[in-house]
């Protein structure tokens, strides 16, 4: 489609607005999936069963892949053929956005096909070939036979979150990196924000989760709304934990802020696990190579529970084994969301291992009937 989305009428909705579809990717290279994926393909088949109850699921695998992913995966979940450098949906997919219609009409759907150079091009970027990455999202929405809305800005998924009424959170730390699009500043970003997801003001947090190098800095493992004006935002309360630095930056940044409305915002800390890192096992497992960036042994894991997937009627939730903030962050998601079931996803540090979480491996397609 010509033009921007916003000249067009569309805009981006939260994540909490009812869904017609999720996309999954599907694990399997060996440099980052450790033992060829097959512990990582476990989980990914874990969330995309868990989702499949509340709203239908499309699993994008390999041709190597498909027969495997087929046999793992529940039959209600649809699994298709599309060749991917790495499974990172949520940004290498397209971002959806919608035109309302007059009341009784349906929305028209839509898609936008950012740019990607894999989180940071050859030099700084996970991987050196992500020349199939980048068709992702023009073919998923040729899948759907859905309007694309294509544009170079360098831009993933995981970088911005929406409250569905004009108000876009992200982090400088990624969006103003120079590994991505050094020619725009600040302003400019902005500026393409709201022509393309139809926002009208965005909330910059500094910086991202501590020890999250791979996206440098993703919102999605920091802060995300939950209603509008209410957020969640990765906590801890350890003053010798790096990440407490960045969690009182942001919070400092966020209750000085206000939305589109020129709403207060109400933060809700969400409590990291405590520090994980990357054992000599899991990391002798990986095929270390020249085409990925290396994941030696020891290093710290972006594991967050803002990582999460809101499904219709369900959040679905990692679980790190730390059983004292596991359930903290079930009881607090619980609170945040009343009207939804809460479903924990036990091993996702598995998913972490490779770079992201449950909220990274998915994205969600908007309904075309409003509710």
């Amino acid at each position: 489609m010509k033009g921007t989305p916003a000249s067009h009428g569309y805009r981006m909705l939260a994540e909490w607005e009812r869904h017609s579809r999720c996309w999954i990717g599907w694990p399997e290279r060996p440099d980052n999936w450790r033992d060829n994926a097959v512990h990582a393909q476990r989980l990914f088949a874990r969330v995309a069963a868990a989702i499949s109850e509340f709203e239908p699921v499309t699993v994008c695998a390999s041709a190597s892949q498909w027969e495997n992913a087929r046999k793992m995966l529940p039959e209600n979940v649809r699994v298709i053929e599309l060749s991917m450098n790495d499974s990172w949906l949520r940004d290498t997919g397209p971002t959806f956005v919608v035109r309302d219609g007059s009341p009784g009409c349906e929305r028209k759907i839509a898609g936008i096909d950012w740019n990607f150079n894999s989180y940071g091009g050859i030099e700084e970027g996970c991987y050196q070939d992500w020349s199939l990455d980048i068709l992702n999202a023009r073919k998923i929405l040729e899948i759907e036979e859905t309007p694309r809305f294509s544009h170079e800005m360098i831009l993933e998924g995981g970088s911005i979150h929406v409250d569905g009424e004009d108000t876009c959170l992200t982090t400088e730390e990624c969006l103003l990196n120079k590994n991505r699009n050094p020619h725009l500043n600040r302003e400019q970003i902005e500026d393409e924000l709201k022509a393309y997801l139809g926002v009208k003001k965005i909330i910059w947090l500094p910086r991202g989760l501590y020890g999250d190098d791979d996206t440098n800095g993703h919102i999605d493992n920091m802060c995300c709304f939950v209603k509008p004006s209410v957020v969640l935002l990765s906590w801890t309360n350890d003053e010798t934990d790096p990440q407490y630095e960045r969690s009182v930056e942001a919070f400092q940044v966020l209750s000085n802020a206000t939305d589109a409305a020129g709403r207060k915002l109400q933060i809700i800390k969400l409590h990291v696990p405590d520090p994980l890192y990357a054992t000599d096992e899991e990391a002798a497992g990986l095929t270390q190579g020249d085409d990925a960036v290396p994941r030696p042994s020891g290093r710290r894991l972006a594991a967050s529970y803002v990582n999460f997937y809101i499904a219709n009627q369900a959040v679905i939730v990692p679980q790190f084994g730390d059983q004292k903030w596991d359930n903290e962050a079930a009881r607090v998601l619980g609170d945040a969301f009343p009207d939804h079931r809460v479903v924990t996803i036990e091993g996702a540090r598995e998913i972490v291992l490779g770079g992201g979480n449950i909220h990274c491996i998915t994205q969600q397609q908007p309904a075309t009937v409003a509710e």
